[in-house]
């Protein structure tokens, strides 16, 4: 399989954290689409994902797949038994729910401040941006944050018991909001918590320099 990413981007550690927690990293070979010179907005990448969004998963027969959350789900069901998006019905239900509210309230939000309210990828690429319309959507992640900061008052994971797709999510959202300098507050002390405990994951620790021979690249510091 051959995995089009960005080794630097939110979105694409999802992916690749996902790929380490399942020990499916020496299956895929990466293949760098850079974001800052808008390679994805590209005719030729457009024809692998319309959304023109990363990363993309190519399958041995030619297929794509794009979206984190399909991904994830096509690479959990490779093996005898899923591990990050439930195997009851009630597990899956919730998994998928919490995902969906982390990617709504906490992730999407942040990736709008950036695209709207910073300078983003730059000019050649942000061909609009609405800095009022990126202001709200950081408030909207700190309130996204705080609900989070809630959930795992009350249970050690994102979805439950069992670490899942949902909190890579989150981890994410964390990924970004440190790229864009945005602090979680420091009283959120349930969510710091478990990004703590989260940052200790080997998947999460490693997730940058998984494929650097495939790209024979510097990471960016």
């Amino acid at each position: 399989m051959t995995i089009h990413d960005f080794n630097r981007g939110p979105f694409p550690a999802r992916v690749r954290i996902a790929l380490a927690e399942l020990g499916l990293q020496d299956k895929v070979r990466f293949v760098e689409v850079n974001l800052r010179t808008g390679a994805h907005k590209r005719p030729e990448f457009l024809a692998k994902n319309y959304s023109g969004t990363l990363p993309v998963l190519e399958l041995a027969d030619g297929a794509f797949i794009a979206e984190c959350t399909a991904i994830t789900e096509y690479l959990d069901h490779l093996g005898d038994r899923p591990r990050l998006t439930g195997t009851t019905a009630r597990e899956r239900g919730v998994i998928h729910m919490m995902n969906k509210r982390a990617e709504i309230e906490f992730l999407d939000p942040i990736s709008v401040y950036f695209h709207h309210a910073t300078p983003g990828l730059g000019p050649d690429v942000e061909l609009y941006q609405n800095a009022e319309w990126g202001e709200r959507m950081r408030d909207k992640a700190l309130r996204g944050a705080r609900y989070f900061d809630e959930v795992l008052s009350q249970r050690p994971n994102v979805a439950g018991e069992t670490f899942s797709m949902a909190d890579i999510t989150v981890v994410a959202a964390f990924i970004f909001a440190d790229i864009v300098k945005l602090t979680i507050p420091s009283h959120l002390g349930h969510l710091h918590a478990w990004h703590d405990r989260m940052s200790a994951r080997p998947s999460v620790q490693g997730w940058r320099d998984m494929g650097r021979s495939d790209r024979n690249m510097p990471l960016e510091t």
